[in-house]
């Protein structure tokens, strides 16, 4: 079957915890002077609704029905095959995509920004802001707010306000107001805007305006929304890994033996993998594999360390793979791939030895999506290339054993709105951009200062 389809009713009803089944439990967020975060202390940035799922141990969480009736306009979502790469490759490998592209604002990140923009809306918030890096995000959840009847204020990064201005009409369609990151809009922006004023911005940079932003509302009709990294946000998406474990039955497959998916903040991979994780921990043998760009190595380069999510330090600190919240990445165009740290369940999976993350240069990601736009036909987002090339290679290797292997990976994204990343491959203009070691250093140099944190791991894997 080259099409895996599930019946509307068939979309789980609950999502999955990773939590309540990692060995070792993630370290606990910190105030900067060292003590843990209570709930009560994310109350003007959260609706506390949220904040329960983000500190939940509990397995399986319900999805609200109103919640399933807005997902249903899109999902399940199909699991395809891609035959005509396999043929490419001559590989004996079978390769299955999870197609989140067909959500009307053609990525996962609705899977997250319905839930949070419903769970606001019944905690009686009337206005979310939040940060967006290539768009993605921004654009899911100014479509969430619409349907749902919320304001939605976005601060998108710089560089990927100047090359992707579709994304920004997407945006102003479903009602949100989008404002290029830095901006003179709050004390974060005017503050890195006076000491670098032709910053290409950072996720870091813009999640400390949008949190500014909610924050000072003194109606208390505004909280923050973030699109990656937290627990509650990694939650919302495994309803994609849950889906394929149904459909991969369908096909009469047990198991996959490989999952692939791209890695910035984490909510997609996670979306697709974490079921499968807690099938690893129980004993699956499962090679799970994160893939993250080489000019932004947070998982393959960055030390696990205590870090704070923003540029401001208006987070708490998170126990996680990270490049220093100070980092600002190079400008590549998987703008949804330059974060500075890894969500902490994913970090803390990594620790355990359930991950195996690997980084790619961006010129090879992009041969990677020309080679699937010519064999599968669909042009791919620059984030979703990463995945593509990895599975590329975990292809030609299951040809070069001689393995009949399962590749299941996220297409978590179409490219149609990136299309001036594919002209700039197509005329010669992309160059490849390693992280220097004396500029990660530096970096990590800045948040020595923080509490420690150590590895802990049950030694399994």
């Amino acid at each position: 079957m080259r099409k895996i389809v599930l019946h509307e009713k068939e979309m789980p009803r609950q999502w999955y915890n990773l939590a309540a089944d990692l060995p070792t439990p993630p370290q606990p967020p910190l105030t900067p002077d060292g003590k843990p975060i209570t709930p009560d202390m994310l109350a003007p940035v959260f609706p506390m609704n949220l904040i329960e799922q983000e500190v939940s141990t509990q397995r399986w969480i319900d999805i609200p029905e109103e919640v399933i009736e807005i997902l249903s306009r899109w999902r399940p979502t199909p699991l395809r095959r891609a035959t005509f790469l396999e043929r490419h490759l001559k590989t004996p490998a079978r390769i299955y995509y999870k197609d989140e592209s067909v959500s009307p604002p053609g990525s996962h990140k609705p899977n997250t920004a319905v839930a949070q923009a419903w769970y606001n809306k019944q905690f009686g918030i009337k206005r979310l802001c939040t940060e967006t890096g290539a768009g993605q995000w921004g654009s899911a959840l100014a479509f969430a707010c619409k349907l749902l009847g919320l304001e939605c204020k976005v601060f998108m990064v710089r560089i990927s306000f100047d090359q992707k201005p579709l994304r920004k009409i997407m945006m102003r369609i479903w009602g949100a107001e989008c404002v290029a990151s830095p901006s003179p809009e709050t004390n974060a922006g005017r503050g890195i805007l006076k000491e670098m004023p032709d910053t290409p911005g950072s996720l870091g940079i813009a999640i400390s305006e949008a949190i500014e932003a909610a924050v000072s509302d003194r109606s208390g009709k505004t909280r923050y929304s973030l699109g990656s990294v937290l627990n509650h946000v990694l939650l919302h998406q495994t309803i994609i890994g849950l889906e394929a474990k149904k459909q991969l039955k369908m096909a009469g497959i047990k198991k996959p033996d490989v999952i692939i998916a791209c890695a910035g903040g984490g909510s997609n991979f996670a979306g697709l993998s974490f079921p499968f994780v807690c099938d690893k921990i129980h004993g699956e043998d499962i090679a799970i594999i994160p893939v993250e760009p080489s000019a932004c190595p947070t998982m393959t380069r960055g030390p696990f360390a205590y870090d704070h999510g923003d540029v401001a330090c208006m987070t708490p600190l998170l126990a996680m793979y990270t490049l220093g919240h100070r980092f600002v990445p190079a400008p590549i165009h998987a703008g949804g791939l330059r974060y500075h740290g890894m969500a902490p369940l994913v970090s803390q999976a990594i620790v355990e030895g359930l991950l195996e993350p690997r980084s790619y240069d961006q010129v090879k990601c992009y041969e990677a999506a020309m080679l699937w736009a010519s064999t599968e036909g669909p042009i791919c987002a620059p984030e979703t290339s990463h995945a593509i090339a990895c599975v590329i290679d975990e292809a030609v290797r299951a040809r070069e054993e001689g393995k009949e292997k399962v590749i299941l990976f996220n297409y978590s994204g179409h490219g149609l709105m990136d299309l001036v990343g594919y002209d700039k491959f197509l005329s010669g203009q992309l160059t490849d951009y390693s992280l220097p070691e004396e500029a990660l250093q530096e970096s990590i140099a800045k948040i020595q200062h923080l509490p420690k944190v150590k590895k802990q791991k049950s030694g399994k894997w």
